[in-house]
């Protein structure tokens, strides 16, 4: 078989589009950016194969045997090929610059040579470039060149030329072909020089977060765990769908994801957005949560399966399982690379009082179980209080400890926050709505999912300026009636100090009244 020849002195762009199928052989030499069109099609057209083996620190023999190996033969660049296709031409070597026709027309010549005239006669160079840009997008370094000479043939005398060879220079600094393409080619450099350190980056942090996966019990663990155990039903219910077979069975279990995206948005999402102020993840991936969470929620409660709610379907597991992937390859290597060890042992202890989801029982993660306890980190310093203090109030008085098992013991879950909406205060014990101790003395919109924070800044808001003194809610709640009342805090004086949230499971009140 004759084999084809390739001129590794042409640019990457023609040689894509004379043999396409060096794409995939430079690309499984590490040209990984070989395979983006875009790539190709800009900078694609002013590198070469060998300037980029030498940026990429590629060996050029390596790259000869692979391209003889799928049946090419590298013409030697400085020479010739001995019997060239129609596209592969010998470079001709040039003798004389001012031998070539002009790229220019007659007319754009002159207009050229008038600029070097107005700078002979003392023009101010900045109003000569200001006309030179408006007129010229670039020029070629040899037009310039030869408008010079024309200008001598024309009797300017050469000692004018030669002194005004560096004012000619700084006219058309930057904007020389020869100088687009070294300047083009040092930014691709540049590029990949960066783009190549966001790689180095991104995979050490994807090491780390695979380090911690590995450990039993570390939330990272049971977060992919959570993920590996749902995954396989998404694609059972894909499959499924596309076989036109039901799906029903499928889903509950796969809707138990709910509780897996309410960890995200309790534990990881806020950390990273208050502390490390990485706000994308709680910003897109927190309302795609909640998008995917609810469209679960209709298809599971709607009465009638027909062609949209199939459609719905598989868009929906499509983008849960899209998720599996973005958790594992975004967001646990964000996390990882920012949260310190203390930040993952209290998201441990947090993640506690969640109960099982997706049926992966919470393992012992030792090195948290030994770490003694830490308070969280808050933003505001406290004085410390002892079990000994006693507090005093115009109704009696009582111990911290006394008032703390008090509260504790109210069938209510209780959350306070100050006037200047921080989170001071959650009472102890189970909850149907989780408070992880991390939100302490942080702000209380960073706990609430993108779609809810305008509602909470609203009711805050107006208890603030005193519009309203409470806003009661409704709700069904983990298939139970719960009542939720908003209430103003006002001092003795009708002061705005914070809001208290008091939420109470209302199935004891419900069975009394309906049986």
């Amino acid at each position: 078989m004759e084999k084809k020849q390739i001129n590794l002195s042409n640019s990457v762009f023609s040689l894509v589009h004379q043999y396409p199928e060096i794409v995939e052989i430079m690309a499984d030499l590490g040209f990984t950016e070989i395979r983006k069109k875009s790539v190709v099609n800009s900078i694609g057209k002013l590198m070469t194969i060998p300037k980029g083996a030498k940026m990429k620190h590629i060996d050029l023999g390596t790259i000869n045997k692979a391209l003889e190996d799928h049946g090419f033969e590298v013409v030697d660049q400085a020479a010739a090929p001995k019997s060239a296709t129609p596209s592969i031409r010998p470079l001709k070597k040039i003798t004389n610059i001012f031998s070539r026709k002009s790229s220019l027309s007659e007319e754009r010549m002159q207009l050229l040579k008038s600029y070097l005239r107005r700078l002979g006669t003392g023009e101010d160079l900045e109003a000569v470039r200001a006309d030179f840009v408006a007129n010229f997008k670039d020029v070629e370094a040899s037009d310039i060149m030869k408008a010079e000479q024309e200008l001598i043939a024309e009797g300017q005398p050469v000692r004018d030329v030669q002194k005004l060879c560096d004012v000619h220079s700084a006219l058309f600094h930057g904007n020389t072909r020869e100088e687009q393409i070294a300047n083009a080619e040092k930014a691709a450099e540049e590029g990949l020089r960066r783009e190549q350190a966001v790689v180095r980056e991104a995979h050490e942090n994807r090491s780390h977060a695979e380090e911690l996966i590995a450990i039993p019990g570390h939330p990272l663990s049971t977060f992919t765990q959570e993920n590996d155990t749902v995954k396989p039903l998404i694609l059972e219910a894909e499959k499924a769908l596309e076989e036109g077979r039901d799906i029903q069975n499928l889903l509950p279990r796969i809707r138990e994801i709910a509780l897996h995206y309410a960890k995200k948005g309790d534990l990881l999402y806020p950390l990273l957005a208050t502390r490390y102020d990485i706000t994308g993840p709680s910003q897109v991936m927190w309302s795609v949560d909640d998008e995917i969470r609810d469209a679960l929620a209709r298809l599971v409660k709607a009465k009638e399966i027909d062609g949209a709610w199939k459609e719905k379907a598989a868009a929906t597991l499509q983008r849960a399982r899209e998720m599996i992937y973005k958790e594992r390859n975004i967001l646990f290597p964000i996390c990882a690379a920012h949260f310190t060890d203390a930040e993952w042992q209290q998201i441990y202890h947090d993640s506690q009082d969640y109960p099982v989801c997706l049926r992966v029982e919470h393992e012992t993660w030792e090195e948290a179980e030994k770490a003694p306890a830490a308070a969280p980190e808050t933003d505001t310093a406290a004085k410390p209080v002892t079990a000994s203090d006693e507090i005093v109030l115009p109704g009696g008085h009582f111990t911290l400890e006394q008032l703390r098992a008090m509260l504790n013991t109210l069938p209510l879950e209780i959350s306070f926050v100050d006037a200047d909406d921080y989170n001071r205060f959650f009472n102890e014990g189970p909850k149907l709505f989780k408070r992880p101790s991390m939100a302490i003395d942080r702000k209380v919109f960073s706990c609430h999912p993108p779609k809810i924070q305008p509602m909470v800044q609203a009711i805050i808001n107006d208890f603030r300026e005193g519009r309203r003194d409470e806003v009661p809610v409704w709700m069904e709640k983990n298939g139970r009636t719960v009542y939720v009342n908003y209430m103003a805090v006002r001092d003795t004086e009708g002061h705005y100090v914070g809001t208290l949230e008091v939420v109470q499971d209302m199935e004891f009140a419900k069975k009394h009244f309906l049986h």
